[in-house]
């Protein structure tokens, strides 16, 4: 884990108002950064500087701009004076879209956009989110382990993880077409969990809090888990680190079963995980669930579906080490029954 030392400068975050942008905002206070972040609308300002105003014991001070992945306006402002940029805003509709553009339009433009802007600022490292979504969709993963060197099939995917792919790709083209390749570093996260605010809210929180509500059953779905403390460090230390421009690093833990998850909530947290599920619900059953909720539908195409990540790169480079997943699970379990 990184150490405390002084630093100075202003880092840009975007994506402040969510679960990952959260933390990296509270890690960098607390490392003495100067933070500023965009929201899309300044009225949701006051509750993200209270809710970590209250994690940090002390007034937050942050900078707030207006700007939408989705418009060049604002974006300028936004970047001037910056040090750094950590870019992890990034669109996450409730529903499939039934056009695949309406996502990959907006994540791409954004992520140009914003890379665009901060080079333009002349800022010193610009570290991006794109999830393993955009390194292991569309390929077997029986019997193997992805690395930075693997990229998703996006003939053979849907519109979010190509959405994912497409945006880091582009990102790439970008600075290499600027000449600026060790501008830019890429932290590609699993599933993330962890301790929460008040306002969290993710795809990965949402199946922790369907274990602890209860379910009859849970479908074999599994993923590879990351803690959000590990996931925030390791943009932090490619920010920092100069060496470590020009690559990605995945920012991963070990993969677990749902059913493995529900299994260490009840013997870890047996008051608040009395209606965790304990068996393993079968295919046909999750497809019936699927017509009726848009979030199982999503998972359907994962049923079975193991996937492992070499993250050696991360390790040696950015000096990161996943923390135990019981300890990331039980934290983020306890703090969502604390807000409810």
């Amino acid at each position: 884990m990184m150490e405390a030392t002084a630093v100075e400068g202003t880092v840009l975050v975007t994506g402040g108002s969510g679960f990952l942008g959260g933390r990296a905002i509270i890690d960098l206070l607390e490392r003495g950064y100067d933070v500023r972040t965009t929201v899309r609308d300044k009225a949701k300002a006051p509750a993200i500087e209270e809710n970590i105003s209250a994690e940090l014991g002390r007034p937050a001070g942050i900078e707030f701009f207006e700007a939408d992945l989705a418009s060049d306006s604002g974006w300028t402002e936004a970047v001037a004076g910056c040090r750094y940029v950590l870019h992890i805003a990034s669109p996450f509709p409730p529903s499939r879209p039934k056009d695949p553009q309406e996502l990959i339009r907006p994540a791409v433009d954004g992520a140009t956009r914003v890379i665009t802007a901060a080079l333009d600022a002349g800022v010193e490292r610009v570290v991006m989110t794109s999830p393993v979504a955009a390194i292991r969709g569309g390929n077997n993963q029986e019997d193997r382990v992805c690395s930075e060197l693997d990229w998703t099939d996006i003939d053979k995917v849907s519109a979010y993880p190509q959405s994912k792919t497409l945006a880091e790709l582009a990102a790439w083209e970008l600075v290499d077409s600027r000449g600026e390749r060790e501008k830019l570093a890429v932290i590609n996260p699993s599933a993330i969990l962890g301790p929460v605010m008040p306002d969290d809210d993710s795809f990965s929180l949402e199946g922790i809090q369907r274990l602890l509500d209860g379910m009859p059953a849970v479908p074999k779905i599994g993923f590879s888990w990351v803690d959000v403390r590990d996931v925030s460090a390791a943009h932090i230390a490619a920010m920092e680190i100069p060496e470590a421009g020009g690559q990605r690093y995945i920012a991963s833990g070990p993969f677990l079963w749902l059913l493995e998850v529900s299994e260490i909530l009840r013997e870890r947290l047996p008051d608040l995980a009395r209606k965790a599920p304990t068996r393993t619900a079968p295919k046909f059953m999750v497809r019936i669930m699927a017509l009726f909720d848009p979030g199982a539908r999503a998972l359907v195409g994962d049923i079975g579906q193991k996937s492992n990540f070499d993250t050696t790169r991360a390790r040696e480079v950015l000096g990161i080490e996943a923390r135990p997943v019981e300890e990331t699970i039980v934290d983020c379990a306890r703090s969502l029954a604390a807000r409810s």
